[in-house]
């Protein structure tokens, strides 16, 4: 398996900025569109059954306004990440009980080899979500540009 950077797994066509939503259920179906869109997923429907699966789980909240929803499932064809960084902050659960601003959601495919390019891109996020700075310039992000540059800056 090769190794996959962070900045290839960044797709311009699955992040989406100041985006108006009132619950999870409209951010998951906005960024699970925009996977099918881009050939990640083949079926919304099923993709976001995958994720509400996932969510009784526990939480997915990881604090700071920032969320890292996934789903794992046969519909995705190719593993993928979907951002979205919302105008308003929505209830969702969460480590340190703030709602979230941004929203980082993964599809996983159901094989071994989807699970473990997951485990990578997530270690990968986790390291970058977890420096101040970066979830700072997340929330300010005006632009498909300023999600990529705040990920992907050293």
């Amino acid at each position: 398996m090769e190794t996959l950077s962070l900045n290839e797994a960044l797709d311009r066509g699955t992040i989406v900025t100041d985006f108006h939503a009132d619950s999870k259920e409209a951010v998951f179906r906005e960024l699970s569109q925009r996977l099918c869109d881009n050939g990640y997923i083949a079926s919304v429907d099923e993709f976001v059954k995958a994720i509400y699966e996932r969510e009784t789980q526990g939480a997915t909240g990881i604090g700071e306004h920032v969320a890292i929803p996934h789903g794992r499932s046969e519909t995705v064809r190719k593993n993928g990440i979907a951002i979205a960084i919302l105008h308003d902050e929505i209830e969702w659960e969460s480590l340190d009980d703030t709602g979230a601003k941004v929203v980082v959601l993964f599809a996983v495919g159901a094989d071994d080899a989807g699970s473990k390019r997951h485990l990578q891109l997530l270690s990968m996020l986790a390291r970058k979500l977890g420096k101040e700075e970066v979830v700072s310039a997340l929330l300010k992000a005006a632009s498909v540009d300023d999600v990529i540059t705040a990920l992907t800056q050293d």
